[in-house]
């Protein structure tokens, strides 16, 4: 396989010695299956990107081929980046809902010559993996840090960890524990939970039994997300005054109808909202819920794709189509815009993005449905992760 996906990149880069016609992005996600949601938002945001700025970068048309990873599965998502790569010849290799499924693809950059834009996966190691790695979306250790303030200042003093066992879990819980120790908080205990599971009451008990007064949880948006804030109401821990908080993640806002008013009032931090007041929020929420079957289902992965488009079209245009990929990426390096969730930046040491992060509020409309409303902002925030992750 090396050998062969070698000579294809190196037919591809003679190849493209003259600008192309067609310019091929491959997008990795999960298309099907219980993720299926975070894949549909993909191709939204991606719609929604063609439907505001055309199809075309200069003379060259840009084409999109999809390629299905149901759930975490590295080896999958390797062996369909290398079908891309060398099959359908695409110049860039975006999207990537989970870590594993980007790590795996990030050996393949330099020998295909071929960036990788980010458009979720939320572990900070990634972008150290490969100088070809650019992140359009957050990290879990960018969206964790400022909660742990939030928490501390609510008054209180001591909280549970609970996460799912995996890269973004680890980070947001080293990003949670470190931010709270610091402001002077006490983590009780850390639980790390199967990235499987789906039986929450005997993590609720032990939450229960840690004498907590907050519980601290991260698990990747879709139905474990879903799962977990119900069990955390039906077992009583809200009822009893325990506090919930999270990244964004719980309560995306696809999940809001279902979760309903066990989630009124909870308090997230994260990278976007798609209540965001501006401009270019609601032309692109717009045009997004126009490309996705129900406009409820509208969720943050399709920011992180629509911005994905926006950095490689300019990537497009730094190169005149032709396939370098160091060049490419050089040209997004300290690349700034104004994005649907407010002013952003390619940072140009680590290619990862620099955000407003916000707290939201779990509200209701008057019409009676469920919205987070943003009621502070942390500006210019990176990614603290990173010198861990080195």
């Amino acid at each position: 396989m090396k050998i062969w996906l070698g000579a294809a990149a190196a037919a591809l880069i003679f190849a493209s010695s003259a600008a192309a016609d067609t310019i091929k992005v491959g997008v990795i996600g999960p298309f099907s299956g219980p993720f299926a949601l975070q894949g549909k938002n993909f191709k939204a945001g991606i719609d929604a990107w063609f439907a505001l700025h055309g199809k075309s970068v200069g003379d060259h048309t840009v084409e999109v081929v999809y390629r299905d990873v149901p759930q975490a599965d590295p080896a999958q998502s390797k062996a369909l980046a290398q079908e891309l790569v060398v099959k359908e010849k695409v110049q860039y290799l975006a999207g990537f809902y989970f870590t594993p499924d980007a790590m795996a693809a990030t050996p393949l950059l330099k020998q295909a010559n071929v960036p990788m834009v980010v458009m979720n996966a939320a572990t900070s190691a990634i972008v150290t993996k490969s100088p070809y790695v650019v992140r359009t979306s957050f990290t879990t250790w960018q969206t964790s840090t400022p909660i742990a303030k939030v928490a501390f200042d609510a008054g209180v003093k001591k909280m549970i960890s609970v996460v799912s066992d995996y890269g973004p879990g680890v980070d947001a819980e080293n990003a949670f524990k470190a931010a709270y120790t610091a402001a002077g908080g006490t983590v009780v205990e850390t639980v790390r939970m199967p990235l499987a599971t789906n039986d929450f009451s005997p993590i609720m008990q032990r939450v229960k039994d840690s004498g907590a007064e907050g519980v601290f949880a991260f698990l990747p948006s879709g139905p474990t997300t879903l799962g977990f804030v119900k069990a955390f109401n039906d077992n009583g821990l809200k009822a009893k005054g325990v506090k919930l908080f999270a990244p964004g993640d719980l309560t995306q806002e696809s999940d809001l109808p279902a979760l309903g008013e066990s989630a009124l009032g909870m308090q997230t931090t994260f990278h976007y909202a798609i209540s965001h007041d501006s401009p270019e929020n609601k032309a692109f929420v717009e045009a997004a819920a126009k490309a996705i079957s129900n406009p409820k289902e509208l969720s943050f992965p399709a920011v992180g794709a629509y911005d994905g488009m926006y950095v490689i079209s300019k990537m497009i245009e730094a190169t005149g189509g032709k396939q370098d990929a160091e060049k490419a990426v050089e040209a997004v390096k300290g690349l700034s815009w104004t994005s649907p969730r407010g002013p952003v930046t390619i940072d140009p040491e680590s290619r990862h993005i620099t955000q407003t992060i916000y707290l939201r509020e779990v509200a209701k409309t008057a019409d009676g449905s469920y919205y987070n409303k943003e009621i502070k902002s942390f500006e210019k925030q990176g990614d603290p992760g990173l010198a861990a992750a080195k």
